[in-house]
């Protein structure tokens, strides 16, 4: 790995004057969470204490991307950000195995000893509801092509209403029943009521796209190429299920723990197919069951303290 990172395509990480505080660089993706291959890529992220040029002047720091590594390098503060919101991509990264640590400094050992103070109730939205809805989608993916129309209009509505409550955590927060989906009876076809008064237009922006990028995708299943795309959509469902695993131990307690070397041949079997997209559907179903009992009985705080937080932030500062 280290004679990897030495080679031309990873200069970057020497040559760029935006790179040189880097505190903590790890491994990521299949690598992290202990599901790689001989052909699985390299995926590096990290942190570093920006330039205090960012974090004193005009410009700002959030994040630096290389994507034929796939590197991803996150400012400090945007980082803290992301873990006090209970973001998975963030938060995964403060629970990778030893092995997988490519770089840590001493502010680096620091963050990662210091990773319960982001976890938080947040945890139930950002890996729990994210994750069904999404399993509902890869859910009316694998049942377009043997379902009748109307079952396929009931699986999306499912979805687009299973959306709509993700959106109350991650938007600004609107009424029950002020965006509703449902089925015309009449026409078969679904329809769509709103009433907002006085919401950002940014966040219904955002509301709107993402209901257009869920019926885009399911529109495209027409054309799908079963045998490529449902290695993917297996592919898909072994993360979706190793997030609410993830997000089950943390809500129990146990902490951030990326690499599921105890559920690496069960998330393995889901990967190659092993198991019918049927008992995947069952399997989602018993995780869905274990996550929300996880969350009824979670002892987590329903917020992160964010004044510990902007401590740690300030005296990791301090040390640069």
């Amino acid at each position: 790995m280290i004679d990897l990172l030495n080679s031309e395509k990873y200069s970057f990480l020497k040559n760029n004057e935006d790179l040189k505080n880097i505190i903590y660089l790890t491994l990521s993706g299949s690598r992290a969470y202990g599901t790689d291959n001989e052909k699985s890529d390299i995926d590096l992220r990290g942190v570093l204490i920006e330039d205090k040029k960012y974090y004193l002047g005009l410009k700002t720091f959030d994040q630096f991307e290389d994507i034929p590594t796939d590197t991803v390098i996150y400012g400090l503060k945007k980082f803290f950000r992301l873990c006090a919101d209970a973001n998975p991509s963030a938060l995964e990264l403060l629970g990778t195995a030893p092995e997988s640590i490519i770089k840590i400094t001493e502010e680096g050992e620091i963050l990662r000893s210091n990773a319960s103070l982001f976890l938080s109730k947040k945890v139930i939205n950002s890996f729990g509801n994210y994750s069904m809805a999404q399993l509902r989608r890869l859910q009316n993916a694998l049942c377009h092509d043997s379902y009748e129309e109307k079952e396929r209009t009931k699986h999306l509505n499912d979805t687009l209403n299973s959306q709509i409550e993700h959106f109350k955590q991650t938007y600004t927060d609107f009424d029950s029943n002020s965006i509703k989906i449902y089925e015309n009876t009449s026409s078969g076809e679904l329809d769509f009521d709103i009433n907002l008064k006085s919401y950002p237009i940014k966040d219904f922006i955002g509301i709107y796209s993402e209901l257009n990028n869920i019926i885009r995708t399911y529109k495209k299943l027409n054309h799908r190429n079963n045998k490529k795309d449902d290695a993917h959509l297996f592919k898909h469902a072994m993360h979706l299920i190793r997030l609410l695993i993830m997000g089950i131990d943390i809500l129990d307690g146990k902490g951030i723990i990326t690499n599921r070397k105890d559920e690496k041949s069960f998330l393995l079997d889901l990967r190659n197919g092993v198991y019918s997209f049927d008992e995947i559907f069952k399997l989602t179903n018993e995780y869905q069951y274990k996550f929300e009992k996880s969350a009824e009985n979670t002892k987590l705080p329903d917020f992160p303290d964010m004044d510990k937080i902007e401590k740690l932030l300030i005296s990791l500062y301090s040390k640069h």
